[in-house]
């Protein structure tokens, strides 16, 4: 009876987190016009890192020697998601919200390898047909006419290997660490390296007009804050099969945006190059229960 409660929570948590888990790329996309990818990247992750820091004081938990003893770990998981990040603001210059959307999916596939060749686990005949349905998706989206479709589906295929690494790491390495100093301190490093991107650049100015701010403000606040601590609290209260197959809608969420904000439809070789991404990415998730 105790547990009911969070149970009835557990389904207005998956449609808050869906709501806001497939705005990533629309923030990108958005901010485009404003600053440059990293430049962007950078002051949208300080926005977070500045209002973590404030809460992990708060709670008495901004302990720079949690920093220290960890630093090899968080120099990691600081630069892995701040490349994945850059390049993933890069990429909507030349592919569309809600495209990026689908073939960030491949990092159910990436997860799958890893495993394999890092942690040495085995492949089934189901797992390895899903991966390679997924596979031949994200070839359909990145293999058409126009250098900047695949320029833009490349960069989001590499932003994605470089965000399951860190998640990889991140389940190996980081489970003892308390998860508010934790997200303080990998949003801090993330700032960090992007700052070191954006200044070796050359690309480190700041927003033009007021409004710039504002968007930078509420990126920082709904696609990192918000969005991650929905993720991490539904992945909490629900099995990881159902939160994996759960977070394949997000692309759905970034093409209903896409097509509201900006008028963007994607073709239909790339809706069924997505469609092909996601109907590998779940034969891999239930084969995995």
């Amino acid at each position: 009876m105790s547990n009911a409660p969070a149970n009835r929570t557990v389904p207005l948590l998956a449609a808050a987190l869906l709501a806001v888990d497939g705005l990533h790329y629309v923030f990108a996309r958005a901010l485009a016009p404003i600053l440059p990818p990293t430049t962007s990247a950078m002051f949208v992750t300080g926005t977070a890192a500045l209002i973590m820091l404030g809460y992990a004081a708060s709670q008495g938990k901004l302990r720079v020697q949690t920093l220290r003893r960890n630093l090899a770990f968080f120099i990691a998981i600081g630069s892995l998601p701040a490349l994945s990040t850059a390049l993933s603001y890069t990429a909507v210059s030349y592919i569309d919200p809600g495209t990026a959307a689908l073939l960030q999916q491949s990092g159910i596939i990436y997860g799958v390898l890893i495993g394999v060749i890092w942690l040495r686990e085995q492949l089934t005949v189901q797992q390895i047909t899903g991966a390679v349905i997924c596979l031949a998706g994200t070839a359909i989206i990145s293999f058409q006419p126009g250098d900047f479709l695949r320029l833009g589906a490349l960069l989001i295929l590499a932003s994605t290997f470089a965000y399951a690494m860190h998640a990889a790491i991140t389940k190996r390495y980081g489970g003892a660490i308390d998860f508010i100093e934790f997200f303080t301190w990998r949003v801090t490093t993330m700032t960090f390296f992007l700052f070191v991107g954006a200044l070796a650049q050359g690309i480190l100015r700041t927003p033009a007009e007021p409004a710039g701010w504002g968007l930078v403000v509420l990126t920082g606040v709904v696609d990192v804050v918000v969005s991650r601590g929905l993720y991490y609290a539904t992945l909490r209260r629900m099995p990881v099969s159902l939160f994996s197959l759960l977070l394949t809608l997000s692309p759905v969420v970034a093409i209903f945006w896409s097509l509201v904000l900006f008028g963007i439809q994607p073709s239909a070789a790339q809706m069924a190059g997505g469609a092909a991404v996601l109907a590998g990415v779940v034969v891999v998730i239930t084969s995995r229960r």
